[in-house]
């Protein structure tokens, strides 16, 4: 894909918003498991989402971002990397996560504000949820250096990608970042999800670059802007990414356009500066509807297999919510234990006196007859 003079990238797109084809398709759509793969992972994720939404409005579970309309982005991206690859997640990645292999249960945890949601075997060596703007995106440069220096000649490259939102691409970690890989020539994708908002400041006031794409080429990175609603042509430009970092020809950068549906997180309420207008003009727009439409055009979809496939997420989520919910709170000691190596005495004295208020707090409450389940 080149750029043009003024600096402007198009925009890779197959498919327009109602999931009609807009141009040839690749050879790879031929094979519908992919697809229907992404649909699957998309709506289950979504319904999953919902969930998290839910728990936290009832108390359940802490502040939560959600990743209504972004589906897409992350379910492509984890579903493309090899298993000894790295993810380098961020806050809306849950799609990604789960097709990972990374239990709901764990992300509610997490997000429950148990770090044991990022400790399973499962995580595997990906990186855990980053919350931080744009300090991941050193992570992957550093990690992707390792995996070039540890690199047996003849062998295909492992490969770190980092997702990251839109916000991020306007800290100075995230340009460092390019620089190297740029410089060192490192086998990382970074993949921007530019759903328009950062908080409740929109994109077109939070940078002068036309694109954020196009940060990329001050590295000398080849830098392209994808539809991030449209899962073909997200497939079709991340594959292209990870398989040339993977021969060695270095770093990527792609700016996925999206939008975001929702509230920046739970705690937030765009409303108090989004126009509903814009809204809902990007519902019509949002990837999973994109894909269904496709799948239905194509008779590779239709309502039983729908009906069916939200069975399997209730029955999915509702198991993964008992067992977040049935998961004994972590001991108080274990926010003192693991910051240092020898822990200093003030810490110490804060570690004795918090157990003595659990101890006590733990007294009323058997000797109120009550019952405390963790």
């Amino acid at each position: 894909m080149d750029t043009t003079e003024n600096n402007l990238l198009p925009m890779e797109q197959f498919l327009d918003a109602e999931g009609e084809v807009l141009k040839n398709l690749p050879a790879w759509v031929s094979n519908e498991a992919i697809l229907i793969d992404y649909y699957r992972t998309m709506v289950i994720a979504r319904q999953g989402d919902q969930k998290a939404v839910a728990l936290q409005r009832t108390g359940k579970m802490g502040t939560y971002p959600s990743c209504l309309g972004q589906e897409a982005i992350s379910t492509v991206c984890a579903a493309l990397l090899k298993n000894d690859d790295v993810l380098i997640p961020y806050y809306r990645d849950l799609p990604g996560l789960m097709r990972r292999g990374i239990p709901l249960s764990d992300v509610m945890l997490y997000w429950g504000g148990d770090e044991r949601g990022s400790a399973s075997p499962a995580w595997g060596q990906d990186l855990p949820t980053c919350v931080p703007i744009a300090t991941q995106a050193g992570h992957a440069a550093g990690i992707a250096t390792a995996i070039k220096i540890r690199h047996e000649a003849g062998d295909p490259l492992r490969v770190a990608l980092c997702a990251l939102g839109d916000g991020a691409t306007s800290k100075g970690d995230f340009g460092e970042a390019l620089n190297l890989a740029g410089a060192w020539q490192l086998p990382v994708v970074y993949i921007i999800n530019n759903n328009q908002w950062a908080i409740s400041v929109p994109r077109k006031i939070q940078s002068g670059a036309p694109t954020l794409a196009q940060k990329g080429l001050a590295a000398g990175l080849p830098s392209f802007q994808v539809d991030g609603n449209d899962v073909i042509a997200l497939h079709d430009v991340v594959s292209a990414a990870i398989e040339r970092a993977r021969q060695g020809k270095g770093a990527t950068v792609i700016e996925a356009i999206s939008y975001r549906l929702c509230d920046h997180t739970t705690a937030d309420d765009a409303s108090r500066y989004r126009d509903s207008e814009e809204l809902k003009d990007a519902w019509q727009k949002e990837p999973i509807k994109r894909l269904r439409n496709f799948l239905y055009h194509r008779g590779l979809w239709d309502e039983r297999k729908e009906l069916a496939l939200k069975e399997e997420a209730d029955r999915l989520i509702d198991k993964a919510v008992q067992t977040y919910l049935n998961t004994p709170l972590p001991k108080i000691e274990d926010m003192f234990d693991y910051h240092y190596a020898n822990m200093p005495a003030q810490l110490d004295l804060q570690k004795q006196e918090a157990l003595a208020r659990e101890q006590m707090r733990q007294g009323k409450i058997n000797s109120a007859g009550g019952h405390h389940n963790g």
